[in-house]
């Protein structure tokens, strides 16, 4: 690469890093190209990014976010997204896919460095419109069982008469 291609790298990178919710880091040392092409399948999926950075030019597009806690060594690969459950989700997904091959090291949510207890607890949430499902099936309980006991009193009144 050159140097102009570096620095557009590092800008591109820096932007996406800033306008983003969590970034993840892993390790993907060992998987194929064609594993590889479908961690970031699973991260299409999810509205997330995958990219094989540099770590130096990594680094400096973090530092250019406002993230500067994150230790990049050996091979990595960031995972990046708006959502924080669900980038969070396909880090966890690629490495139960992975395993010992893709390993989650570090992270950073809303611009603060998290370890990898607390993207293994994000991955384990519920996605938000698993919430909202969750959230309209107890709204909804009340009247499915009011509706429930006027057919049961309908059929009551006509077995009677």
């Amino acid at each position: 690469m050159t140097r102009a291609e570096k620095e557009q790298l590092v800008a591109e990178l820096s932007a996406a890093f800033g306008e983003s919710n969590a970034i993840v880091v892993c390790d993907y040392k060992g998987l194929t190209c064609q594993e590889l092409e479908s961690v970031r399948h699973m991260a299409a999926e999810n509205d997330a990014h995958v990219k094989v950075v540099k770590n130096t030019l990594a680094a400096l597009a973090l530092k250019n976010a406002g993230i500067d806690d994150l230790e990049l060594r050996d091979t990595n690969l960031v995972v990046w997204g708006e959502d924080q459950i669900s980038t969070c989700k396909t880090a966890d997904k690629a490495a139960m896919a992975y395993k010992d091959r893709f390993v989650i090291k570090t992270g950073a949510l809303e611009g603060k460095t998290v370890d990898l207890g607390t993207i293994m607890a994000m991955a384990k949430l519920p996605s938000r419109d698993e919430l909202i499902g969750m959230l309209l099936n107890v709204w909804m309980a009340p009247v499915r069982n009011f509706t429930i006991g006027l057919d049961a009193l309908r059929q009551k009144k006509e077995e009677e008469a």
